[in-house]
């Protein structure tokens, strides 16, 4: 949401001037395709399940399936959020860290969902393919200009051009952005959330404008109207609603503080957490942010005893009881985390991303009595969640472990096609049918992996040639 595209431009010589024009060419194309793959992911059972419970109305509002629709963390400390095709709105890292309230995410939260209902990243060439035309077009005029002499005219065809292409595409995207505006303040009315977060975090936006100087930048070459603009639209609209003095969600902001503190513990620097965050708090908050700062930092020690004090003020917390598991499997007492994980597990009713660690937990102890047990828990998770890579890793330990090398190759195929490993999806999907009985289930699911992977790899072939 922060993105800025400046459209100032100079000319250098005719080579520069062209390959500016290119990369305006490639800019276009993927303004519309952000960098989720490309950035890290982070997943916490705890974060999704509130992202679930504060965006289930909302995506209800907007008209789609809380089942298919999902919020995405996404490691990175800008104040951003996007979505990229699908139906996976992704909040980056620094958003939550600026955001003061749940409520203020869930304003974001409408608005991206407005960018999905409102099918803008499937209409994104309808404003893409017009500016690549503009651009296409003053190149083919200024290098004939060029070619016929008039290299400064051909010069300027060609930064004019490309100025015109930029302008009509961000005209563009503004526009998008007003309709996802107007979409997230009608799902918040009709999900019954205040506006008054949406409205306060735009406060923040332009703060942030203030202090980076943009509020005196050029308004038409933004990918989005300045916040100001958007804090007048929406103002009227939103304290209007019945919802705007409506207090805010008890639980939700006290589950969003606790993520908050959490998030930073792990995502920050242990100096910065122990700042914000010092020992003499002892806050659930401060004790959360301060586990997963010692954890990360490599005190083992701390991290337990903040860890204890978490779960002695609240024993049935399962994500309480989690930290505590993980931090004692990790410092190679996966007997100890045993109790830990299974109460995790089974008080967070069986979350796949908890239940994968208390499988690793139970194939950790080297014990091969809980190798039945690591097995059951692990299939379970990944049947769940099928899009967990170390899920699949563990579940194939716990195969290998148990002597089952059939169902350990299927289990490496899954993670290897989750990763984008073909070669090894292709091969591990093979190794696992020749010990699967045929026309089973699993012996499907193999051959469609290694079809999969297969035709994967003849298509790459055929493109290096």
């Amino acid at each position: 949401m922060q993105a800025e595209t400046s459209g100032t431009t100079k000319t250098f010589g005719l080579l520069a001037g062209v390959r500016r024009l290119f990369a305006s060419l490639v800019m276009l194309s993927l303004l519309w395709t952000s960098p989720a793959r490309a950035q890290s992911i982070l997943r916490d059972a705890e974060t999704e399940a509130l992202f679930a419970d504060m965006s289930r109305d909302l995506i209800r509002a907007a008209g789609l399936s809380p089942n298919t629709v999902k919020v995405v963390l996404i490691n990175d400390d800008s104040i951003n959020a996007f979505v990229a095709g699908g139906q996976i709105v992704y909040v980056h890292s620094g958003l939550l860290q600026a955001a003061s309230s749940a409520n203020q995410v869930q304003g974001v939260i409408a608005h991206e969902l407005g960018h999905i209902a409102d099918g803008h990243v499937v209409t994104g060439d309808q404003g893409a393919k017009p500016a690549m035309g503009i651009t296409v077009l003053s190149l083919v005029l200024g290098l004939a200009a060029m070619a016929a002499g008039a290299g400064d005219a051909g010069a300027g065809i060609l930064a004019a051009g490309q100025q015109a292409a930029m302008g009509k595409y961000l005209a563009f995207s503004r526009t998008q952005e007003a309709t996802a505006d107007a979409s997230a303040v009608k799902y918040l009315r009709t999900a019954g959330v205040s506006g008054k977060g949406m409205l306060s975090f735009f406060k923040v936006l332009q703060q942030e404008e203030y202090r980076y100087g943009l509020s005196n930048i050029d308004p038409f070459m933004q990918t989005h109207p300045l916040s100001g603009e958007r804090i007048q639209n929406m103002t009227a609209d939103l304290q209007a609603q019945p919802a705007w003095n409506k207090a805010p969600d008890a639980g939700l902001e006290e589950r969003f503080k606790r993520v908050k503190a959490k998030l930073e513990g792990y995502v920050m620097e242990p100096s910065r957490t122990m700042r914000d965050y010092p020992e003499s708090d002892q806050s659930l908050y401060a004790h959360y942010a301060r586990a997963y700062a010692f954890h990360k930092g490599g005190y083992p020690d701390k991290a337990d005893a903040e860890a204890v004090a978490l779960v002695k003020a609240d024993p049935t917390d399962p994500y309480f009881q989690e930290i505590r598991g993980q931090i004692l499997l990790e410092a190679g007492k996966p007997g100890e985390a045993l109790s830990y994980l299974k109460a995790a597990t089974a008080g967070s009713n069986n979350n796949s991303l908890i239940a994968t660690t208390y499988g690793h937990a139970l194939i950790a102890t080297e014990d091969k009595a809980n190798y039945p047990e690591a097995v059951r828990v692990l299939r379970l998770a990944v049947a769940r969640d099928t899009d967990n890579p170390f899920g699949w890793y563990q579940l194939g330990m716990a195969y290998e472990a148990s002597g089952d090398t059939a169902h350990a190759a299927l289990a490496s195929a899954e993670q290897a096609s989750l990763t984008g490993d073909s070669r090894t999806a292709a091969q591990s999907a093979r190794t696992a049918m020749a010990g699967i009985k045929p026309n089973t289930p699993d012996w499907i699911r193999a051959q469609d992996i290694a079809m999969t992977a297969q035709n994967d790899l003849d298509d790459n072939k055929k493109k290096r040639r």
